[in-house]
């Protein structure tokens, strides 16, 4: 591990220790602005760093620098655009694009380099003795104890395929996609994507993008797209009408009932039939209906809700009835919280965390009462690509749409180049063009 500038007064103690479970957008954000503010610059993903990067400046942190060493514990070999999943999935190119390995991603190679990431899980957590225990490919068959100062549990949620690749590694997660790209795009009977939320419209939209020729039919079981998101009409409507302006074949109210498999001059395919008595002939059925669950399992069960997201304070922090409450918090995914989970609120509250921790390594050496950034509430608001096009929602600005939006709010790629720009994924002062 690299070495950093410290204050005197922490020159006499040992490193803080951090554990971060999780290793995509909020636990990176968590981490990397955690060893930004320790080591006296300012927190890549703040305002200050936001100001000085416009300026062409460099902006420091003033407030004490401490040794710290952060532990990213994540089952991934590395960083995955979570976001890019549609556009993986019909372009194999992309694939290659959106995973990095850790090994391979810049801002955690750099001096001051006090980022380890564990390749493993997170099996339980004693929170009264601040003990993890973790299972993990590097550390042999049996778990690990991990002693740490403060943990940051940012484990996201499980989600099934294709909405989220099940590959663990890079290379493995290169297979799963060429053969879902070779089994979508066989061209006979086109492809059957079940889900009208943002996932199944923007795996829809971008099969049909990358491949003009293919039949892709959306289905949906309710009346209006997006109909399990507290969003305006208006965000809905419109969303259809671009799914319709990219060219995908739309089923709205039809309610799969069963899928049968059978072979087509040699061929594999499906036939999809409806509880309304439809039926579709299909060479493949993409099930992109989000059954999300918690990954908290680690986690003590009185911190959680009776879905399994952790009930945390405005601070980020457990319950204040936990023990050391102070000393854990969470963010992104797994949390209970208003809004609709999306990565810039997760990469956002890494950044709260980071401020939040550093407050409680101050208080820890000098005694300080700590004052905690709070999150404040979310409301609903979506971006959402249609091929080429996107459809916006925020309260302050309404409903927008169009080939600009999407530039906007996706860029070329998906937001690939958004998210590692806005967490310096390349280097502190290193910026994508």
């Amino acid at each position: 591990m690299g070495s950093i500038a410290v204050d005197d007064a922490t020159l006499s103690r040992p490193p803080f220790k951090v554990l971060v479970v999780g290793g995509s957008y909020g636990g990176l954000s968590a981490a990397l602005n955690l060893q930004d503010i320790c080591s006296g610059r300012a927190a890549r993903c703040g305002p200050d760093a936001k100001k000085a990067a416009l300026d062409g400046t460099s902006a420091a942190h003033d407030g004490p620098q401490f040794a710290v060493d952060i532990t990213v514990v994540d089952e991934r070999d590395g960083f995955y655009h979570l976001i890019g999943t549609p556009l993986a999935f019909a372009d194999e190119s992309y694939a290659e694009k959106c995973w990095v390995k850790y090994e391979d991603v810049p801002a955690l190679q750099q001096s001051p380099n006090n980022i380890r990431i564990l390749r493993g899980s997170v099996q339980s957590i004693d929170q009264e003795r601040k003990i993890a225990k973790v299972l993990g490919s590097e550390n042999g068959p049996g778990p690990i104890e991990l002693k740490y100062d403060y943990l940051i549990a940012a484990a996201g949620l499980r989600r099934v395929f294709p909405v989220v690749p099940q590959s663990l590694l890079r290379k493995q997660f290169l297979f799963e996609a060429g053969d879902h790209i070779q089994a979508a795009t066989a061209n006979r009977h086109g492809v059957a994507v079940v889900g009208g939320g943002a996932v199944g419209i923007e795996m829809a939209a971008e099969l049909k993008l990358v491949c003009p020729d293919l039949k892709v039919t959306l289905i949906h079981s309710r009346d209006k797209l997006l109909s399990a998101e507290p969003l305006p009409e208006e965000v809905k409507d419109r969303s259809l009408e671009l799914v319709h302006e990219a060219g995908v074949e739309v089923l709205m109210s039809h309610r799969v009932d069963r899928t049968e498999e059978f072979v087509d001059n040699g061929h594999k395919a499906y036939k999809v039939y409806f509880t309304n008595g439809h039926t579709l002939i299909a060479d493949s059925v993409i099930m992109a209906i989000s059954r999300s669950v918690p990954s908290t399992t680690f986690l003590p069960r009185d911190v959680l809700n009776e879905e399994g997201y952790v009930k945390i304070q405005p601070s980020l922090h457990f319950p204040s009835e936990s023990p050391n409450s102070d000393d854990h918090l969470a963010i992104g995914d797994l949390v209970k919280w208003s809004g609709i989970k999306r990565c810039g609120g997760a990469m956002h509250m890494g950044y709260l965390a980071a401020n939040n921790i550093h407050m409680r390594m101050k208080q820890a050496v000098s005694g300080t009462e700590p004052t905690y950034l709070e999150l404040d509430e979310i409301p609903p608001m979506i971006g959402l690509a249609v091929g080429k096009k996107a459809v916006a929602y925020w309260p302050t600005n309404g409903v927008s749409s169009g080939e600009d939006v999407n530039k906007l709010f996706f860029g070329d790629d998906l937001g690939f180049d958004i998210c590692w720009n806005h967490l310096r994924l390349g280097g502190y002062d290193v910026v994508k063009a």
